[in-house]
């Protein structure tokens, strides 16, 4: 199978990558990310030399270079997006290009290379906030930042190809992923490493918005599943159902690291700040039989070591980034 992954240099697109060449010596991938300050190919140097391995760098805007690829590939399955929620709200215009715009030619050249699969790799945060419950996949979308309204609207764009054009479409929507490789402007990693060099931890408002956490490898393994096994026109929520308060997590986070309470640093609450994500994984579970990792701490320990021992990596980012 030949893949084409856009914004395969990000955090949850490298970590794929990695995972399927490893779990498929047959398959080959292209990867096209344009190397914005989250793009990073440092989270791609253990596969850079394999042969079944070409990066290009590129904007999934770009019509020219998107049909060129597109034409010698299988799949296609779109990671890439502006995905900071805080800059979008100062910031809105390249969300609009990149998340919908970028989508859009994404799309137009699946549907002119008559592709097997495409997969829109989507979030949670396009349900909106909600108080209890969860929410699945035939929800309304109300989305509230213009970041997650980007990503409501290439969701919508990749439905309708389906429908319209018969495109074999796929979406996913996905919880807050965490693990290696994640650029450190996301909490656990900049509260991690900020911890580690006994900076503040800015924690927004009351600290009281409830997140679920799903570990980037299983996502991984979800996203897997769909390509295989998921429907054609079908959306799949996948969610780690490790629902926890930003403060919890927080006070986990300096545990671990056994630092003191006292770097947490209340902030001015976000604008538009969702109080509670959560999705309803049943589908994935039963039609796919995908099943989230269990042990959060765990896996929480295991990403915050990685990060003790990985400071040549998130250093430069985080000096890039001041």
């Amino acid at each position: 199978m030949r893949i084409l992954v856009t914004g395969g240099a990000g955090f949850i697109g490298s970590n794929f990558i990695r995972f399927i060449l490893n779990k498929y010596p047959d398959y080959k991938i292209i990867n096209l990310d344009k190397l914005t300050y989250c793009g990073n190919l440092d989270n791609l140097k253990d596969v850079e030399n394999n042969s079944r391995y070409r990066f290009v760098k590129g904007d999934i805007s770009d019509e020219k270079i998107v049909n060129e690829l597109v034409k010698d590939v299988d799949v296609v399955i779109n990671f890439a997006a502006e995905s900071f929620v805080d800059k979008s709200i100062n910031e809105a215009k390249d969300f609009i290009t990149t998340n919908i715009c970028g989508t859009f030619c994404l799309l137009e050249a699946a549907k002119k290379n008559k592709i097997n699969r495409y997969i829109q790799i989507s979030t949670d945060e396009v349900y909106g906030s909600i108080e209890k419950g969860s929410f699945k996949e035939t929800d309304n979308l109300k989305p509230s930042s213009p970041y997650s309204s980007s990503k409501a609207s290439a969701d919508l764009l990749a439905y309708s190809y389906w429908v319209t054009f018969n495109l074999p479409a796929i979406i996913t929507r996905s919880s807050n992923n965490f693990g290696p490789y994640q650029f450190p402007e996301k909490v656990i990693p900049l509260f991690v490493t900020n911890a580690l060099k006994n900076q503040p931890l800015p924690l927004y408002g009351d600290g009281m918005n409830v997140r679920d956490w799903l570990y980037v490898l299983d996502h991984c393994r979800a996203i897997d599943l769909v390509l295989h096994k998921g429907k054609i026109g079908e959306i799949y929520n996948i969610g780690g159902e490790n629902e926890i308060t930003n403060v919890q997590l927080t006070k986990m986070i300096l545990e671990i690291l056994d630092k003191p309470t006292e770097l947490i640093k209340p902030v001015e609450d976000r604008l538009g700040h969702d109080r509670r994500y959560a999705v309803d994984c049943t589908k994935i579970k039963k039609e796919l039989g995908w099943q989230p990792q269990e042990n959060f701490q765990q896996l929480l320990v295991e990403t915050i070591n990685w990060y003790k021992t990985n400071e040549e990596w998130w250093g430069k980012l985080k000096k890039g980034s001041e």
